[in-house]
């Protein structure tokens, strides 16, 4: 008997520092998610993204003749390169040029996506 009551009291500290152990990651798992709601909220638009620019006339036989903002601009674009299926299937990175958009790509038949926003860029003003 004397055994069974010396191997009780070893089990009840060994159980308490695990309850705080639990507890305390809780709280951090709480605390966090306050913090990050608060990140989104204090983020702005970059005003220069947002700045309304007339397109020129061969782009904007894609996009329209109306002034607008660059993402608009890319936006369009992009439904159109869609609505046309000109996405390089092997590669859908690259756009494979129509007439317009060779007009646009200074007369490249295939580019890439990412060069697209460059050639794209020196038709706005």
């Amino acid at each position: 008997m004397a055994t069974a009551k010396k191997a009780a009291p070893a089990k009840k500290p060994a159980a308490k520092p695990a309850a705080k152990k639990a507890a305390a990651p809780a709280a951090k798992a709480a605390a966090k998610p306050a913090a990050v709601k608060k990140a989104p909220a204090a983020r702005k638009p970059n005003a220069a993204f947002m700045k309304a620019m007339t397109p020129s006339a061969s782009l904007a036989a894609i996009v329209g003749a109306a002034a607008l903002p660059r993402t608009e601009v890319t936006k369009k674009v992009w439904d159109y390169i869609k609505k046309h299926d000109l996405q390089d299937p092997a590669n859908r990175r690259n756009i494979n040029a129509d007439d317009k958009l060779k007009a646009v790509f200074g007369g490249k038949a295939q580019v890439s996506m990412f060069e697209m926003t460059k050639l794209i860029s020196d038709h706005l003003k």
